[in-house]
C-alpha cells in the first residue's frame, strides 16, 4: 500500500479518524500511536478459616484510549489545516454554549480500522490533550504562525456508552466494545 499520493502528499488512511461532534472529521495521514486500557475493581471480603480474602467484583474503571496524532506539513495549505485541527482538539475540553450556563464539551467519535471496535466508532469524551512544538524541525513563520513542519498531539479519551446499552463481556469479544446501540 502506498502512503503517498503521486505528488508526494500523505494519503489519508481509510477508516482512521476522529470525528468531533459531527462538525469535522479529522482523517489520519500517519498511523497514530494508540493504547487502550481498562481495569476492574474487586472488593476483598474476609472469611473465617480462609488463608486469603474472597474477591468480589465491584465495578469497572473507565476505558481509556490514548491516541497520538502525528501532523506533518507536506504541501502548501497544510499549515492552516493543522492549526484548525489543533484548535478543534483544544475545544473538546471546554464546555459548549448551547445551554445555560454551560453544556458539556463536544462528543468525539473515534475509529482506526478494527483496532478499537470491529464494526464501528467509539463515542468518547476528550479528557486531556498535550502538544509540544519541537524546535529541531523546520517551521513556518506564515502570518506569525510559527508552526513546526512536524508535531505530535497526545489525546486522552474516555469511552462513553448510552446507559441503556452498556457493553458486556460478550460484546467485547464480538465487536471490541461497540454494543451496536446507536
Amino acid at each position: 500500500m502506498k502512503a503517498t499520493l503521486p505528488n508526494g502528499a500523505l494519503k489519508p488512511i481509510s477508516n482512521c479518524y476522529i470525528n468531533v461532534d459531527n462538525l469535522k472529521q479529522i482523517e489520519m495521514k500517519i498511523l497514530p500511536d494508540i493504547s487502550d486500557s481498562k481495569s476492574a475493581s474487586y472488593a476483598d471480603e474476609t472469611a473465617i478459616g480462609r488463608s486469603f480474602p474472597i474477591k468480589n467484583y465491584s465495578y469497572s474503571e473507565n476505558r481509556t484510549i490514548s491516541w497520538t496524532v502525528h501532523f506533518m506539513v507536506c504541501e502548501e495549505g497544510d499549515q492552516a489545516i493543522i492549526m484548525d485541527n489543533l484548535r478543534l482538539f483544544e475545544s473538546c475540553v471546554y464546555p459548549t454554549q448551547e445551554k445555560a450556563p454551560y453544556a458539556p464539551p463536544p462528543i468525539c467519535r473515534i475509529r482506526c480500522g478494527h483496532l478499537l471496535s470491529r464494526d464501528g466508532e467509539l463515542c468518547c469524551v476528550l479528557k486531556s490533550y498535550s502538544v509540544k512544538f519541537p524546535t529541531e524541525v523546520a517551521w513556518e513563520e506564515l502570518g506569525n504562525m510559527y508552526l513546526p513542519y512536524k508535531l505530535d498531539v497526545d489525546l486522552q479519551f474516555e469511552v462513553i456508552y448510552d446507559s441503556k446499552c452498556l457493553p458486556y463481556a460478550s460484546d467485547i469479544v464480538a465487536s471490541g466494545g461497540d454494543p451496536a446501540c446507536r
